[in-house]
């Protein structure tokens, strides 16, 4: 007799991007639908990994990360955010912000710890949660601008409140924390002892006009905050699953524990091309413009469909609201999408730990025009 497997994710199934894009696969459609590009990679980031290899930096790196690569993270964050980082004490590279984010979450979080979510949120903060026997507590933010409900958020911590995870730009709605989301978060840690998790992946494509709020730019916040980001989505390789984190020394300190049993150390060859191509402040500066215009041009395509585009203020994903054309549910019109009109998508009730159905989906814009240009095609048919 077999013995028997006690889940410890018993409502986690396969996550819906792997579902959508096997469906677009399937049905060749146009995959809008999980957020990587089909564009080239830089080609001088490809002669970077290419004489890393030659060079043979082939061996495992140091367990926290390339030293040459830590610093480089610390000086793009002193120059765009003012922020003073110790690249030796407080820059950890990981595989993917996946990785940072379980190590940030398992590195705070016991049994019986409550952790406050914003939703709709990325799929891996409450497993990770759930994994290390913490409690999350979902608070809905407020449709449609999907702003924070502050007082929900207030009313929400309890003394057994560990930690508050924030997403700016927000993946899956493209809103952005401003000058007064800033304000109430430092007067919430001010008077409780909570941590915070700052998923910033998509922090070089921000559009609004205050520019991108990182924790770094606030002393009050950085010195309680993980700040994780993505090389995989800054430079268009979301494959080779490199992130990193930043955070105080003590926080830093246990991150590193976790890390080290999680994947020890990240391959050598990338990071060392990932350091090459940020010894060039345009390589990142450039990517603002370049995704605004990819979010305009879809937004112009689509400009007689039936779909109402909903404000996008950061990441590269537009949100699509189909309630003038059909009251299906999201997941199923999703799906319906996919298999009669040949295009791809998201719907964004998965992202919620009790489905809200707003009758909108996510479309990821990181793709060539002309791809969004067929996509739009399909989609204006509708």
């Amino acid at each position: 007799m077999l013995p028997q497997i006690t889940t410890k994710l018993p409502n986690t199934g396969t996550t819906i991007f792997a579902v959508m894009s096997a469906l677009a696969a399937q049905h060749n459609a146009i995959n809008l639908s999980q957020g990587f590009p089909d564009f080239p990679i830089s080609p001088q980031l490809e002669q970077y990994l290419i004489q890393a290899v030659s060079k043979g930096m082939n061996q495992y790196a140091p367990m926290p990360g390339s030293m040459r690569l830590r610093t480089q993270i610390a000086e793009l964050n002193a120059r765009v955010y003012g922020a003073n980082v110790n690249p030796d004490t407080q820059v950890t590279i990981t595989s993917g912000a996946t990785e940072a984010l379980f190590d940030a979450i398992t590195s705070i979080v016991n049994i019986g710890d409550e952790v406050i979510v914003l939703e709709p949120a990325y799929d891996s903060y409450i497993p990770a949660i759930e994994l290390n026997g913490g409690i999350p507590i979902p608070i809905p933010l407020d449709y449609p601008d999907y702003s924070i409900p502050w007082q929900k958020v207030w009313d929400a911590v309890t003394p057994k409140t560990r930690a508050i995870i924030i997403n700016s730009p927000h993946n899956p709605t493209g809103a952005v924390l401003n000058a007064e989301d800033i304000q109430q978060l430092k007067l919430l840690v001010a008077q409780y002892p909570l941590w915070i998790i700052s998923d910033e992946v998509y922090e070089h494509f921000c559009f609004h006009p205050e520019g991108h709020h990182s924790v770094l730019r606030y002393p009050e916040l950085a010195e309680r905050a993980f700040k994780i980001s993505s090389f995989g989505k800054t430079f268009h390789v979301t494959g080779w699953k490199t992130g990193y984190c930043i955070a105080p020394p003590a926080l830093t300190q246990e991150f590193r524990k976790i890390h080290q049993f999680v994947t020890f150390a990240s391959p050598t060859p990338l990071q060392e091309a990932i350091a090459d191509m940020l010894g060039d402040p345009a390589e990142v500066d450039h990517l603002l413009p370049f995704y605004q215009q990819k979010r305009d041009a879809f937004l112009a395509y689509m400009k007689d469909a039936r779909f109402k585009p909903l404000p996008c203020k950061g990441t590269y994903f537009q949100l699509m609201d189909y309630s003038a054309i059909s009251d299906a549910p999201d997941t199923e019109f999703a799906i319906t999408l996919t298999r009669q009109y040949g295009v791809a998508s998201i719907p964004v009730s998965v992202f919620y730990a009790q489905p809200q159905d707003r009758k909108v989906l996510r479309f990821c814009f990181a793709k060539q025009d002309e791809t969004l240009r067929q996509a739009a095609e399909k989609l204006c048919k509708i």
